[in-house]
């Protein structure tokens, strides 16, 4: 119990940390991410750029804090993106089984098959890089996981009694799996999608940092380590300080989805 309180706290306090600064930090920004100021040029922090500034003079900080912003937003909608589809078709393909599920679940484990950054990058090639682009991309990765967690949860559930009694009580297959199967996999539905929030927000500052994310002269923190490589010996802030961001936003998100799952079940409380 107690680390299960010490990792949802610190968890949660970066989560919360993130989530305001994507939020608020616009207003708190001190200056605009995208205005050059050439004669500020890769210099150091210092009272009018607290964390120095970029090769063109930008603010590192507001490119920080703007770049949170994008990663929060990519994260949460892919997520959304995700969850959505892999629960329909999963809780579809789980409860009825038969021929829908062998072809739904073929064409998944055909996909289960590529890792999931790679995956993204196929799907990237597709639909370009955009935020819209990378959104769609990794939560069209996300979503043989997602569909094949789903299942498994609802073959389970399918062949309980409280699932026999709605059907003898004459409710449809869609009733009885939208009042009593999808309210059950709640719980690892909910583990998941933390997961998954911190490994996209890795593989959006990965595929960024490979050029096929966030275009610039948006931040982002993945383009801002990318446009850093040749600076790295002269200004090492500029590499420092977006990877120290990535670094903390995913030990927070890892820690807060321990500390779900050890809620969420039982057998892992100690």
């Amino acid at each position: 119990m107690p680390r299960l309180r010490f990792n949802g706290l610190v968890g949660g306090i970066v989560v919360a940390l993130l989530l305001f600064i994507a939020i608020f930090g616009p207003w708190f920004a001190p200056y605009d991410p995208l205005k050059l100021d050439l004669l500020s040029r890769l210099k150091g922090p210092s009272p009018t750029h607290l964390l120095g500034a970029d090769e063109f003079g930008r603010d590192v900080l507001s490119r920080l804090m703007y770049g949170a912003r994008t990663s929060a937003w990519i994260a949460f909608s892919t997520v959304a993106f995700a969850i959505f589809f892999g629960v329909v078709v999963g809780v579809i393909t789980g409860f009825l089984r038969g021929w829908t599920d062998r072809i739904l679940m073929t064409f998944n484990d055909a996909l289960l098959a590529f890792p999931g950054l790679l995956l993204a990058l196929g799907f990237m090639a597709v639909f370009g890089a955009s935020r819209n682009g990378i959104i769609i991309a990794l939560g069209l990765a996300c979503l043989p996981v997602v569909v094949r967690v789903v299942r498994g949860a609802v073959l389970s559930i399918r062949e309980r009694e409280f699932v026999e009694a709605s059907r003898m009580m004459g409710n449809s297959e869609i009733i009885t799996m939208a009042r009593h199967v999808l309210p059950n996999c709640v719980a690892p539905i909910t583990v998941l999608a933390t997961t998954m929030f911190g490994w996209i927000i890795l593989s959006e500052s990965a595929l960024s940092f490979l050029g096929l994310g966030v275009p610039p002269p948006a931040p982002s923190w993945g383009n801002m380590l990318a446009t850093a490589r040749p600076y790295i010996s002269q200004s090492p802030h500029l590499i420092i300080l977006p990877g120290l961001c990535i670094s903390i936003t995913l030990l927070g998100v890892n820690m807060l989805g321990d500390a779900i799952r050890d809620r969420l079940d039982p057998k892992m409380q100690s």
